[in-house]
């Protein structure tokens, strides 16, 4: 799997080692819904979600330089895996990370990794991602790395949490 690193942060593969840290963060009532995820239950939990949601070549742990900790998870869905009714050269990028970061600029960080990863080593033309309006903060995150607003609102009837709610639409093309 492909690492990407910044000053603070290093994206690497997903290691069962990090159950205890995923639990310790996905477990925050706060955090899940806003992702489309109920909160995590248990470290067994966590780990099963490592071994079969996160153990792709599509997803990468956040991991903090200073403490090695995996502190969230950025990654991209090809367009079979996504939310979005996409074409097979475009995907869904998606994010999250643990509540004592946020503000902090590390999801911006993430993303730009996975951006340039997405359009330089994958080729794709076009970059999308959705946020509920509630959870305005994960929309700025991708206005930073420059993805604009669609104006479109869907339905993602494939999340766990909010498949009643709808979603709003960013959109980042190659070069934009």
């Amino acid at each position: 799997m492909y690492t990407m690193e910044t000053d603070r942060i290093i994206l690497r593969k997903w290691r069962e080692s990090d159950a205890e840290s995923l639990y310790k963060y996905a477990s925050d009532p706060e955090l899940g819904p806003r992702a489309g995820w109920p909160p995590h239950t248990s470290v067994d939990e966590s780990l099963h979600i490592i071994q079969t949601v996160f153990n792709t070549e599509t997803m990468w742990a956040v991991e903090m330089k200073e403490t090695s900790d995996a502190i969230g998870c950025v990654g991209y869905l090809p367009a079979m895996n996504s939310n979005l009714k996409i074409p097979d050269d475009q995907c869904e990028v998606g994010y999250w990370i643990a509540r004592p970061y946020w503000g902090k600029g590390i999801c911006t960080e993430a993303l730009k990794l996975v951006i340039d990863y997405c359009f330089n080593k994958k080729g794709f033309s076009i970059l999308w991602g959705d946020y509920f309006p509630e959870n305005p903060a994960s929309g700025r995150v991708m206005e930073k790395c420059g993805f604009v607003d669609t104006g479109k609102e869907v339905l993602c009837p494939n999340l766990e949490v909010g498949a009643d709610r709808p979603v709003r639409v960013m959109r980042l093309e190659k070069g934009q």
